[in-house]
């Protein structure tokens, strides 16, 4: 029997984070909505629950993550967009704060995503949930999220 392991993430608008993570087999669930820390991070900021199976590797759903939004720069709606790993357990939080170290090095990248403790979680409003999936075809979906989509696909592949 696989074991469902889940983790938060944030870095950019919610329907796009929702998507990309729709898009890896081995998740097999991914809420879209907001979620709060500790202090100074206890404000709601768009990001995703993603439930995945035990066959999923975390690095490459945490390299999928850092690659698929801006995770090396700060800019005006970081409060709405934390760039963010949200972590359930203490075990979790020290892999992906070495899985980030390792993939830093590996790409030559300085990321600035935080890694922070999970507190809250507010789903979005129902009419938005599932973006990509029920409007593929809307230039949102066209402009945004069918680059990243393609990205994750050469990720996953390498």
């Amino acid at each position: 029997m696989k074991t469902i392991l889940k983790i938060g993430l944030g870095g950019g608008c919610h329907w796009c984070t929702e998507a990309v993570f729709q898009a890896v087999t081995g998740v097999v669930k991914v809420e879209q909505g907001y979620i709060s820390s500790e202090t100074p991070y206890d404000s709601m900021s768009e990001a995703v629950i993603v439930h995945f199976s035990t066959l999923v590797d975390l690095e490459q759903l945490i390299d999928v993550h850092l690659e698929t939004h801006a995770s090396t720069q700060q800019h005006s709606r970081r409060e709405d967009y934390r760039s963010v790993v949200y972590f359930f357990d203490v075990e979790t939080e020290k892999k992906v704060k070495s899985i980030i170290n390792t993939l830093s090095r590996k790409r030559n990248k300085k990321y600035i995503t935080a890694v922070l403790p999970f507190v809250a979680f507010e789903p979005s409003r129902e009419s938005i949930q599932n973006y990509y999936k029920t409007r593929p075809d809307a230039p949102f979906c066209k402009r945004y999220i069918e680059p990243k989509l393609k990205l994750v696909s050469e990720i996953l592949k390498s």
